[in-house]
């Protein structure tokens, strides 16, 4: 949760990543903010119940003759009502009203169910008792201001008699406590209150413990980290769920809002590629990943498929000469292959073995199985075999994982660079990290890394920069064409017809020639649909 700034220097979490966090662990969080309530709850419930009751006494002065006498005996008053509030917090108090209550209790016991307060500025003394039992309260808090009226009338009574100065002053019961009829602990509210609160805390505390120690590459960001870019996020698919297989068709499909942000993910895929050095784009490709079962293969497959789907010749080499799976992807025969071509029993075009659904895309299968598969792929037979596929094709190459074994590395130093797969929320920095030194430790160039089956919903989503499917979805109800994808017209027909010399005024009837033909814009790299202004303002939907 550390991302580095522009310059590489370390920056805190901010508020969005915090709620990153929280909403990642959100069940977990909703776990113990439930417990800790509910533990509040049945803590109160075994609490019991406790009613308390107020009683009030005046300290009062006699002998108010006139205003001056009047108000030096409010002002001894106020005095008083302080110092006797620790009389009323006293043994000999307690000691009364265990005598005239008859309690068992002792005076210690007593004085802790009772709290004296004076009110700021007043002669009152507020007398408030505690029990289990409303009646006791309101009793307990009556004899206790009739216990403090006695005493103070006993200690008045001897001041005067050796010759005080001072005005006779009592303590006049104000009448009789109310008797409560809530009680006043346990305070359900507070307590639940308090449990949510402090469930949030631990919650929080749980979620950002769990971030803090989980080595799971869970963003863009953690990849970038190690110092590899990520040239592409491939969505969850859910017709790969049940093993590898080819999806990738070569066309689009508006309708299958599902196969769209897979197909779409790929195709951007493509795009970096194509783009990361425009003078001299990767022809060789290792395709590879740090452990099995990040999705590799099933990569390789549907992006080779991808990029044949522009009309650029493709060859896909099963270059897993351990555990080769492309045959069975694609549904061809595994008989020979890449081994029997570097050991010469085999001629590369009669193995080549060409891929009907999209004719530009040739297999070339891992062929048996060899004692020695690192040796065969770090021969000069094949580094001059790849030298010269790449003369007329992008080679694209599944590799073993590199943590296992060496292959991948070995194949890499052969080839323009490496894409390493990264399963979302499954691969580990710590084996990132590694499988990306060990392409490093031989001088091999590393291309990117691709995120894998990242999540499209959820918080993971905006964690992977994933944002695509949310744009499909957005547009229509699946398996509902939009009016506006209805009415558009080929972009291909104004282009071939631009090649071909139309003049830009005869435009407009090839496009609809086109369309009397049943043709169809298919997919095309990106300089195939530039077109001039003039030929652009053809390309507009019938009215």
């Amino acid at each position: 949760m550390e991302p580095n700034d522009a310059h590489g220097a370390e920056t805190g979490p901010d508020l969005r990543q915090y709620l990153t966090v929280a909403r990642t662990y959100w069940r977990g969080i909703a776990a113990i903010l439930l417990g800790t309530i509910l533990l509040a709850f049945v803590w109160t419930l075994t609490q019991p119940k406790i009613y308390e009751a107020a009683s009030s006494g005046m300290v009062v002065t006699a002998g108010a003759d006139n205003i001056g006498t009047a108000l030096a005996g409010d002002s001894l008053a106020k005095s008083k009502a302080t110092s006797y509030k620790s009389i009323a917090q006293s043994r000999p108090v307690a000691l009364k009203v265990q005598s005239e209550l008859g309690l068992e209790l002792t005076p210690d016991v007593l004085l802790g169910q009772i709290a004296v307060e004076v009110p700021t500025a007043t002669a009152e003394i507020r007398v408030k008792a505690q029990s289990t039992d409303p009646a006791a309260a309101q009793d307990l808090a009556d004899a206790w201001v009739e216990a403090l009226a006695e005493q103070v009338s006993d200690i008045e009574s001897s001041a005067m008699d050796a010759g005080s100065a001072g005005a006779a002053v009592q303590v006049a019961p104000l009448g009789r406590a109310a008797l409560p009829t809530e009680p006043v602990s346990p305070n359900t509210r507070l307590a639940l209150a308090l449990g949510g609160v402090v469930g949030l805390a631990l919650g929080l505390g749980y979620a950002l413990l769990r971030n803090h120690l989980d080595r799971r590459v869970r963003s863009a960001e953690a990849v970038e980290r190690l110092g590899s870019s990520v040239v592409g996020t491939i969505p969850s698919d859910a017709r790969l769920a049940t093993g590898r297989q080819v999806v990738e068709s070569g066309s689009l499909n508006h309708d299958d809002r599902e196969s769209h942000a897979f197909s779409e993910s790929l195709r951007e895929l493509r795009t970096n590629l194509s783009y990361m050095d425009v003078d001299n784009p990767p022809r060789i490709i290792v395709i590879t990943s740090s452990v099995p079962g990040e999705g590799k293969s099933s990569i390789s497959a549907n992006l080779a498929v991808a990029i044949a789907a522009t009309g650029r010749e493709t060859i896909l080499i099963d270059g897993d000469l351990r555990r080769p799976v492309l045959s069975d992807i694609f549904g061809l025969p595994s008989g020979g292959g890449l081994t029997d071509v570097l050991s010469g029993m085999a001629d590369i075009d009669d193995v080549l073995q060409p891929y009907g659904p999209v004719p530009s895309l040739s297999l070339l299968a891992a062929g048996r199985i060899p004692p020695n598969p690192s040796e065969l792929l770090g021969s000069r037979a094949m580094k001059n075999l790849l030298r010269q596929l790449s003369e007329t094709a992008v080679v694209l190459i599944d590799a073993p994982p590199l943590l296992p074994v060496t292959d991948a590395a070995i194949l890499t130093k052969s080839a323009d660079g490496a894409l390493v797969t990264v399963k979302a929320g499954s691969t580990t920095i710590d084996e990132l990290g590694k499988a990306l030194d060990n392409l490093r430790k031989v001088d091999a160039h590393v291309l990117g890394a691709i995120l894998n089956q990242v999540p499209t919903k959820g918080a993971g989503a905006d964690q992977y920069g994933y944002y695509g499917k949310y744009y499909y979805s957005a547009q229509q109800e699946p398996g509902v064409a939009s009016r506006r994808h209805e009415e558009a017209i080929a972009v291909e027909a104004p282009v071939r017809a631009a090649r071909a010399g139309v003049a830009p005024d005869r435009l407009e009837d090839a496009v609809h020639d086109a369309e009397d033909a049943g043709e169809r814009a298919d997919d095309r790299s990106f300089d195939e649909l530039l077109t001039t202004p003039a030929q652009m303002r053809h390309l507009r939907r019938r009215g």
